[in-house]
């Protein structure tokens, strides 16, 4: 699942992932993920800076809450000194846009691989 409110990364990083055999949703309202149930996203791709919006709340919530906890969170930011910040609020890991989407795709298969 993708968390992000920029429409041309999501159609970009959709289109790649889909063309890689995964099945992808998205969503530009960061917040929509804390009200996921049932079965939950593989892996959560979630955009740090949202219009109004900070998805590191958004990840330090999804973590505090024991049905989600488990579902690894690769947070994305066009800016690099938020890594730390954003490894503190518990993603499992960080890329900083503009990202390669080999780079992309070895973070995404590593975090899923985690958790299969």
């Amino acid at each position: 699942m993708i968390a992000d409110d920029d429409p041309g990364i999501v159609d970009a990083v959709e289109m790649l992932l889909e063309f890689e055999g995964y099945a992808v949703t998205s969503t530009g309202d960061g917040s929509s993920v804390l009200n996921l149930s049932g079965e939950l996203p593989d892996l959560l791709l979630l955009d740090i800076w949202m219009s109004g919006e900070d998805g590191r709340d958004i990840c330090r919530k999804l973590k505090e809450d024991e049905s989600k906890r488990h579902m690894p969170v690769l947070m994305i930011s066009a800016s690099k000194d938020v890594r730390e910040s954003a490894l503190d609020a518990g993603a499992n890991d960080f890329l900083a846009k503009p990202f390669e989407m080999n780079d992309l795709l070895q973070k995404i298969e590593a975090l899923t691989q985690k958790s299969a």
